[in-house]
């Protein structure tokens, strides 16, 4: 089934105003996590880093380097996704794209992307600037690209879904601070969960952010302390659910009509 010209025009001129609306404030939105990323490589890798052995046969700031690329392309791309959406309620300038004759499915496309392009762009910038800290051969370029572009469309989905539910500003940044943050230190960025004990080892595995970032790092080392395969199961299950309670939630116009 293919799809409407119109349709096409849509969506590319959606997706053109979310690139230009995060390109035009490069300042705010490449920059700052860069520097963030950066020092974590400074503090992390080579200050703590140096105090620290190998870890499964990896230097440790080798062994943090996916795990902080990853990182910066989840909270990106969540980020880009969950404020532009709350802007265009904000400014009522959804109104005007729900009674044109744009498909919501394309209004979610095009919103999605546009985050995951976020994500993925300063998740690239910062994989350059690992390489200016310490050698990283990528063994399974596949795993490392597809599980990045997953992933960036899967958080890019929570921000859609956050924007939707949002009624202030405040609300854009409940999830990423009081959710994201925690499950994205404890999901194993910075460490390995064989340094825990047998129990929390098998707590940890219920977090989804530990199976994204260890599948990640097997194909950027070759080494994961997950299922690969499990790993990519789930990204693909919660992208599926993601998108259809968010095209739901667009039909129904919730938060969006009063």
């Amino acid at each position: 089934m293919s799809i409407p010209y119109q349709h096409w025009i849509a969506l590319r001129t959606l997706l053109s105003k979310e690139i230009i609306r995060f390109t035009r404030i490069w300042t705010q939105t490449l920059i700052p996590p860069v520097i963030t990323i950066t020092l974590y490589f400074v503090i992390f890798g080579k200050l703590i880093g140096s105090q620290i052995q190998s870890v499964n046969g990896y230097s440790y700031m080798q062994f943090i380097v996916p795990g902080l690329v990853m990182m910066s392309i989840m909270t990106n791309a969540y980020a880009n996704t969950s404020s532009s959406f709350f802007g265009a309620k904000f400014s009522r300038s959804i109104e005007e794209m729900l009674v044109s004759s744009m498909p919501n499915h394309i209004i979610l496309i095009g919103y999605i992307v546009g985050g995951a392009l976020r994500g993925l762009l300063v998740g690239i910038i910062v994989l350059l600037i690992a390489f200016l800290f310490t050698h990283i051969s990528i063994v399974h370029s596949w795993v490392v690209v597809l599980m990045a572009i997953l992933s960036a469309i899967l958080f890019s989905l929570g921000g859609f879904i956050n924007g939707i539910f949002a009624k202030k500003f405040d609300d854009v940044s409940f999830i990423p601070t009081f959710v994201l943050t925690p499950l994205t230190y404890l999901g194993g960025v910075f460490y390995s969960i064989k340094q825990l004990p047998p129990v929390w080892q098998h707590i940890s595995l219920f977090n989804p952010i530990l199976n994204i970032v260890d599948t990640f790092r097997y194909g950027m080392l070759g080494h994961s302390d997950v299922n690969v395969y499990f790993g990519f199961a789930l990204v693909c299950i919660l992208l599926s659910v993601l998108f259809i309670w968010s095209l739901f939630l667009l039909e129904k116009g919730v938060g969006l009509r009063t």
